[in-house]
């Protein structure tokens, strides 16, 4: 478990939503413990009682009890101190309060809690373009209510595609380009996603060795955990709606779908511009546990090292031992997803043992290469041309959730508040 010593600022963190990651980040820094006091945004009235909230957030089926996650199994419970007129308790000697009045960020009483910077993990207001006082909410509503900064746990999405990104707002992946934050300029900064902080950890040693001139293209397949967004059984499509296949039940299937991770790829990674790229991705019946399938061809070099798989697992396995962060990891054990659930602070962990090269000949016929001047072609003596490429087959696990996601969008968070 990563511990930052208490901030000196006395600075109080605010979380809107509490699903999966808004539950799972009060863990996170419940154990950090460099925020003094956290305020939860639910937006509603929950259950019968503050027992109830209590309840939803000692327990979680996927990694167990909050007070096993702190101090396994010799835990002793880690919630004391129920309020229900303030709406609050002491979660293992940290203030949380819990706000259920407004879901719409303008209307959430950050300034009333001194409340300065936000986590908004409700996927919900992704667009940092609207105005604060957009119908729907907005993340800007957050500055009205009172924050000064605003961390998204999704990648932002624009839904006039005819307007630019906001000069007040950057998408930052940590370990990757995280200093891409300049803290006077940026008010609104995503956190990516989860699949494209794998990814990005994946693909970043590969153009730091090779280049992006050397990568032909790529291609990338996330056998992904199910989310809240999924049915648990099959029902009716909502009106409009004209994928079928998200109304289907996750527990029964696995479910073809879609993934937004090459184009956040590309704002993290500019050199990813100049590489044909290409992202899928598929819903499966577990609960965390996820794996990225990295497909490259790379241009192989007559009088170069040749690309095989040693090569390629030295890269990463150097790559990892000179990461500062420890977000990127190199196996060459056999592993099931389960084996990286809750592994901290993990964007990706290589599973070497399954590294996997094939080098062939590609036949081009310069005479069919459009753009080659007609005099250029009759000067050669043979138009075709055979060039060795070689493709590589990589494989890398994330916890989609807890270990990998919650964990680095942590460090995230207390990069922004240091320089507040």
């Amino acid at each position: 478990m990563e511990t930052t010593a208490v901030n000196d600022k006395g600075l109080k963190l605010g979380i809107n939503g509490f699903g999966r990651i808004g539950k799972l980040t009060v863990w996170h820094h419940v154990g950090r413990k460099y925020f003094k006091e956290i305020v939860v945004n639910i937006g509603r009235e929950v259950g019968t009682s503050l027992e109830d909230i209590a309840h939803y957030v000692e327990r979680d089926s996927t990694y167990g009890s909050l007070g096993q996650y702190l101090y396994g199994h010799m835990a002793e419970p880690v919630i004391s101190n129920l309020d229900e007129e303030k709406g609050s308790m002491i979660i293992d000697g940290v203030p949380v309060t819990f706000l259920m009045s407004s879901r719409n960020p303008a209307g959430i009483g950050w300034k009333d809690c001194d409340v300065k910077l936000v986590v908004d993990t409700t996927g919900q207001f992704l667009d940092p373009t609207l105005p604060a006082d957009h119908p729907k909410g907005s993340a800007r509503g957050h500055f009205e209510a009172g924050a000064e900064k605003v961390i998204t746990s999704a990648p932002f999405k624009i839904k006039d595609k005819g307007i630019p990104m906001p000069d007040d707002a950057v998408t930052t992946v940590m370990g990757i380009n995280a200093n891409d934050y300049d803290p006077k300029k940026h008010k609104i900064i995503s956190n990516a996603s989860c699949t494209t902080t794998c990814l990005a950890h994946m693909i970043k040693p590969l153009l730091n060795h090779f280049g992006p001139k050397k990568i032909l293209s790529a291609s990338m397949s996330t056998v992904h955990a199910a989310t809240g967004s999924q049915e648990v059984l099959d029902r009716l499509p909502k009106s409009g709606k004209t994928d079928l296949r998200k109304s289907r039940s996750i527990m029964n299937n696995i479910i073809l779908t879609t993934t937004g991770a090459a184009n956040t790829l590309r704002l993290v990674i500019p050199e990813m511009k100049q590489i044909g790229f290409i992202a899928e991705s598929v819903r499966i019946p577990t609960s965390t546990g996820s794996l990225i399938i990295l497909v490259m061809d790379l241009q192989e070099e007559i009088s170069g090292e040749p690309i095989r798989r040693e090569l390629i697992s030295d890269i990463y396995r150097q790559a990892a031992d000179d990461d500062p962060n420890g977000y990127l990891h190199f196996t060459e054990k056999q592993n099931v997803s389960g084996d990286i659930i809750g592994m901290p602070r993990a964007a990706t962990i290589i599973e070497g043992h399954e590294t996997h090269t094939r080098t062939a000949e590609v036949t081009i016929d310069l005479e069919k290469v459009p753009g080659i001047e007609k005099d250029v072609i009759s000067a050669l003596n043979n138009t075709v041309i055979k060039i060795p490429i070689t493709q590589t087959v990589i494989y890398g696990w994330y916890d989609n959730e807890m270990g990998s996601y919650v964990n680095i969008l942590g460090d995230r968070t207390v990069a922004v508040a240091e320089n507040m």
